[in-house]
């Protein structure tokens, strides 16, 4: 071998040396880095996985808040109960599960045709099934002595919302459930959490307000969930709690609501349909607050079989509508006060303004003729006594000389048309007609009949209970009004006050509507007037009922009112005492006929059950 082979094999020699000298210290390199990494740039999140992986999270549910009355009266609690619960998903014979635990807990047909399908729900979303609550010690002694043969069942304490007054606050206070899905993932985002495994409290699982306060203030009630960690191993058994935070429990709401004011309502409505709205004028506290029929919130918080919510939901009385908030009626003659401030701000009548009353108006545009009540009419009569005698001829032709968008555009300024309650649930805003309402409604053109029939609150217009409640109060405190509420001290609530801006209307002509409105009760000729001997103290009303069909007579009437849901409503609206007024109210009773003296009585209870504490 040559001299020069020999320094080329020694140079391809050396090449190969630097080139794995080169590779070496690459993966040195890569090592060092990816060491670094691990160590030191990315320690964090790897060490929390590395925990995470050893560990387990649980959410602890917190307490919800109470519900009381304004003088501190529990009106929702939180009872604890003794449950026998299984883990749904873990049970792989269901139907033999049931079979075995019938042998030592009471349970009925129905209870275990309801419990089959509960299973398959709760099975599917991973959550505890209640089989019973409320164990007997006899049922929680032979389960304890049988418990081997169950590993997935067990006995605890669960939480239960609870009513010491479940068919008073219905619909005030409502309800709480079991969540859904989307209810539980927004709760969960709002606590920054995507965890969904739960140390439950409560028997229902995971609860959320459905209706009512429960539901408006949720948020308020529910509190924040705490965590309990626990070391597992590589099975995922969990071997001992490393760190618990604990759930901070929900906030006690203290209503503006009077239980005994509501019961006295809830006594005197004695089930017929209809609503019951009572308000303290100065604060627009809501005080007493009733749609009947009402039906159990503590049946409906805490389970119903399949028939005992069929047999609900398909009552002909529709006792889960909320009558006070969404129920529309015409206003009827409890309008008339509204329609004379119209007149009077629009200089169209005034105190002494006189009209001839035959029982009856004529529509110049057509001939048609608008009846009053009484046969003959009232004769010579001027607005005061409009509102005591409640004249129709008086405001149809009032109404017949109005425009009918300065009408309605003042009528809201008393509530209608408009949503007049801060936190009540789902409030309906009524229907405040106008032109383009009918066109785009009905596909007909409004004609000056319509506004007529408004004069008297009639025709295409409609209140919910709470509108005409506001309504009193608005009239009876001049003109100006908080928005209503039932927790109006709430942290960071904006009260919002309606303010009645006019030119024409002074202190004297509401000191003059107040004064008439009183004659409906203390003037002889008054329409309320049987009122009179059932208090000791001074109120403004105005009465009024509802036509749901049109006769020509009173013979005519008496054959439609043979059917009793062709009957007219009964309506009125009172506030006092007098002359400085503290409490506002409305009644409507659905088929009540005569609004003085049929929801008249009614309203002077309630009254009375404030003013004689």
């Amino acid at each position: 071998m040559n001299i020069e082979e020999r320094h080329f094999e020694k140079g391809l020699y050396k090449g190969r040396l630097i080139f794995l000298f080169i590779i070496f210290c690459i993966i040195l390199v890569v090592f060092i880095s990816r060491v670094y990494e691990l160590q030191i740039t990315n320690y964090g999140s790897y060490s929390s996985a590395s925990i995470q992986n050893k560990s387990k999270e649980f959410l602890i549910q917190p307490n919800r808040g109470l519900i009381l009355d304004r003088k501190g009266k529990i009106l929702i609690n939180n009872i604890p109960s003794y449950d026998l619960i299984v883990n749904a998903s873990k049970v792989v014979n269901p139907e033999e599960q049931l079979k075995k635990l019938r042998e030592y807990i009471n349970l009925n047909d129905n209870d275990v045709k309801d419990l089959r399908k509960k299973f398959i729900e709760s099975s599917e979303f991973n959550r505890e099934l209640i089989i019973k609550r409320d164990l007997s010690e006899e049922e929680i002694a032979k389960f304890e002595v049988r418990k081997f043969m169950f590993p997935n069942a067990f006995i605890d304490i669960r939480y239960r919302r609870v009513s010491e007054y479940p068919e008073l606050f219905s619909h005030a206070i409502g309800y709480s459930g079991r969540s859904n899905l989307s209810e539980m993932k927004k709760i969960f985002e709002s606590e920054y959490t995507t965890n969904r495994e739960t140390i439950y409290k409560y028997a229902a699982g995971h609860i959320i307000g459905k209706t009512g306060i429960e539901h408006t203030y949720d948020q308020v009630l529910r509190g924040k969930f705490g965590k309990r960690i626990f070391e597992i191993d590589a099975s995922g058994k969990l071997i001992k709690q490393t760190e618990e935070i604990l759930p901070v429990n929900g906030t006690n709401i203290i209503t503006s609501l009077d239980v005994e004011v509501q019961r006295v309502a809830y006594e005197e409505m004695a089930g017929r349909r209809g609503a019951i709205v009572v308000t303290e004028i100065k604060t627009g506290n809501i005080l007493a607050y009733l749609s009947s029929p009402s039906f159990s919130i503590n049946d409906i918080a805490n389970g119903l079989t399949e028939k005992q919510f069929y047999d609900l939901s398909n009552d002909v009385d529709k006792p889960f509508f909320d009558r006070a908030a969404q129920g529309r009626y015409s206003p009827a003659s409890t309008i008339k006060p509204a329609i004379a401030l119209f007149g009077i701000e629009n200089n169209i009548i005034d105190w002494d303004f006189t009209l001839d009353d035959p029982g009856y108006f004529i529509l110049p545009e057509d001939g048609r003729i608008y009846r009053g009540w009484k046969k003959g009419g009232h004769g010579n009569i001027n607005l005061n006594d409009a509102i005591i005698e409640s004249s129709n001829t008086f405001f149809f032709s009032l109404a017949y000389k109005s425009e009918i968008e300065d009408l309605t555009k003042h009528l809201s300024n008393f509530g209608f048309g408009e949503i007049v309650c801060l936190d009540c649930f789902l409030p309906d805003s009524g229907l405040l007609p106008n032109p383009s309402w009918k066109m785009n409604n009905l596909n007909f053109g409004w004609f000056k009949g319509d506004t007529v029939n408004l004069g008297v609150g009639q025709g295409y217009m409609s209140a919910t209970p709470i509108q005409l409640a506001y309504y009193a109060s608005f009239l009876a405190n001049k003109g100006e009004l908080n928005k209503f509420s039932f927790v109006q001290d709430i942290d960071n609530k904006e009260v919002k006050k309606n303010i009645f801006l006019n030119n024409n209307i002074d202190e004297s002509d509401w000191l003059k509507l107040h004064e008439s409105m009183i004659g409906v009760i203390e003037n002889p000729k008054g329409t309320a007037g049987r009122l009179r001997t059932l208090k000791d103290y001074t109120i403004a009303a105005k009465s009024g009922t509802v036509e749901l069909v049109s006769t020509e007579t009173k013979e005519d009437y008496k054959i439609i009112r043979e059917i009793e849901g062709q009957r007219d409503h009964a309506i009125i609206i009172a506030f006092g005492p007098m002359p400085n007024p503290k409490y506002a109210v409305s009644v409507v009773i659905e088929n009540g006929e005569s609004g003085g003296s049929v929801a008249g009585p009614v309203a002077i209870e309630v009254l009375n059950a404030l003013l004689k504490k």
